[in-house]
């Protein structure tokens, strides 16, 4: 186990420790995430309606807030995206949870979104900065595997908040976001390339978007990798298809903790598992995995089949995490990091609100069988994706490592 862990997490900087830390924090207690609709409709008895709205909204604040921050990370650095935006959403947070206007709860919310938003693109890209190229993989794993362990916890101590006082959903989420700042501003430094590290070209960006919207490289791996994403937040719609079945609702909780307890369980073993392939065709492993797993949950009609079915596609979730987010950073210009991880997280912030959306609205017009096979098709559509992709992509990598070249020495006037 020594050696194993040596491999796991060893040799990596000190600073990325500290985000380490700062991660598991930050999720240990993202309550009011987690818990916003049961809030709403079971708390403030809202309507459901209403309560989808609002949680729709904080999906768009984080889209708008990862744009913000990628550009605030780039041109005044890292540090002031990561404390201001986990500053002002401590303050939101505490906000929401003193107000029962529904106006008031739907602005606020659409607010938190936009400042938890603003600090993603600067987290990210600080872990890109300090880690070598060599142990990014293993970096990025280590986070995401923070992210599940501290969202699983989060999950069962916010129900036991709810049912004591609700309000301690909302200010110990702000007191922790506060811890977060708190810990970044004592110990991570600034990260952000100075300008005489990158070329004259990148010195005179003025640190807006068109950069990255320009890049159709990164934009195509963006968009195949929201589709991949997509699939895998369809998977909201596994409750109707455990009612068709006639299977209770209850079985929905063991049958969905698959997912988590394997990502705890197992993550840290892939980075060993994956490391010597090609990203790319890692990627598109992973989406067939994705897809082979949605096709077995269409045969599912009992409780061990559906288990299996959701431990498959966790497989392929567990291979393409990792290697998408390592080839994020390979594919990202070292002076326009934030910009890149802001545009990349925007596939993210799309599939989780289009998943359930377009789950729902197939799963009405077709039925649910429907759903899970036409996610298995476009779970390979992406795989072909991002084959056909993969030497676009290697050209651009080798541009970005290539040294940049030396300044021309003036040619002295004959004499």
């Amino acid at each position: 186990m020594t050696t194993w862990w040596r491999q796991t997490g060893g040799g990596l900087p000190r600073t990325f420790w500290y985000l380490w830390t700062a991660t598991l924090i930050n999720r240990l207690g993202s309550f009011v995430a987690i818990y916003l609709g049961v809030y709403l409709v079971s708390v403030r008895h809202f309507d459901p309606s209403y309560a989808g709205m609002v949680i729709g909204l904080h999906g768009a604040g984080s889209a708008l807030g990862t744009l913000v921050g990628g550009i605030v990370a780039d041109r005044w650095g890292r540090r002031p995206a990561m404390l201001s935006g986990n500053v002002a959403a401590a303050a939101t947070a505490a906000g929401m949870g003193l107000t029962g206007h529904p106006v008031a709860i739907a602005a606020l919310t659409l607010t938190l979104g936009l400042f938890l938003g603003v600090s993603r693109p600067a987290f990210t890209a600080t872990i890109i900065d300090v880690v070598g190229e060599r142990d990014r993989l293993r970096a990025l794993t280590l986070n995401y595997w923070a992210i599940n362990i501290g969202f699983s916890v989060a999950a069962i101590v916010a129900g036991v908040l709810i049912r004591v006082d609700p309000l301690l959903l909302f200010l110990i989420n702000a007191a922790v976001l506060l811890g977060t700042a708190t810990l970044i501003g004592l110990k991570v430094p600034e990260s952000r390339p100075a300008p005489e590290a990158v070329g004259p070209r990148v010195r005179a960006d003025r640190g807006g978007l068109g950069a990255v919207l320009r890049d159709r490289v990164f934009l195509t791996f963006t968009a195949l990798t929201g589709l991949i994403w997509l699939c895998i937040e369809a998977n909201a719609m596994l409750p109707v298809a455990l009612q068709a079945d006639g299977l209770p609702a209850s079985a929905y909780g063991p049958i969905i903790a698959v997912n988590g307890l394997m990502i705890v369980a197992g993550q840290l073993f892939v980075p060993r598992l994956i490391a010597r392939f090609d990203r790319t065709r890692t990627i598109a492993v992973a989406a067939v995995v994705v897809g082979v797993g949605f096709t077995v949950t269409a045969m599912a009609d009992t409780v061990p089949l559906y288990g299996l079915s959701v431990l498959i596609w966790t497989l392929g979730e567990m291979m393409m995490t990792p290697a998408n987010s390592a080839l994020s950073a390979d594919l990202s210009p070292a002076a326009q990091r934030g910009r890149y991880q802001g545009v990349y997280s925007l596939g993210y912030a799309f599939a989780s609100f289009a998943g359930p959306t377009l789950g729902g609205l197939v799963t009405g017009r077709f039925g649910v069988t429907a759903l899970w096979l036409g996610l298995s098709g476009l779970a390979l559509l992406v795989a072909v994706g991002n084959l056909l992709a993969g030497p676009a992509r290697t050209r651009q990598i080798e541009v970005l490592r290539a040294p940049a070249p030396l300044p021309a020495r003036p040619v002295p006037a004959p004499a």
